[in-house]
């Protein structure tokens, strides 16, 4: 017989522990908040453009750190889809009242308002408001 055993021993290695839930990033969760956030924002009082940018901001530095990955791409595409949105209506709101400008066809201050609320119906100005306060 030989003197070494015929199996060597190895040590015993403890169980695997329970499976680990994906992270979530914080900085994630903000980035798709704020870009949720500019939607109404953007309709309600023009600041979704500056919302959509830093959410944008955030859902790219949360997806290059991987956390979260998922929420940050949500962000992404949200922030980029009001952007554009954004970008949109307010060129199309400068091209149709860039003609009340036109001193020669509005000479006064209230003809180029006038010809802005023709444009532009749906849209409350300063102006309307502190008219109708005093």
């Amino acid at each position: 017989m030989s003197d070494h055993p015929s199996h060597p021993s190895y040590p015993e290695y403890p169980p695997p522990g329970p499976p680990v839930p994906p992270r979530s990033s914080g900085m994630a969760i903000t980035a798709l908040v704020l870009a949720l956030v500019s939607i109404p924002a953007l309709v309600l009082c023009g600041l979704g453009l500056p919302l959509a940018l830093v959410a944008l901001v955030l859902g790219i530095i949360a997806a290059a750190r991987g956390a979260g990955r998922g929420l940050a791409v949500g962000a992404i595409v949200v922030s980029l889809v009001v952007l554009a949105g954004g970008t949109a209506l307010a060129v199309w709101v400068g091209t149709s009242v860039s003609g009340c400008a036109d001193t020669s066809r509005y000479p006064t201050q209230e003809a180029q308002r006038d010809c802005v609320r023709r444009n532009l119906p749906f849209v409350v100005l300063p102006f309307d408001v502190a008219s109708s306060r005093g």
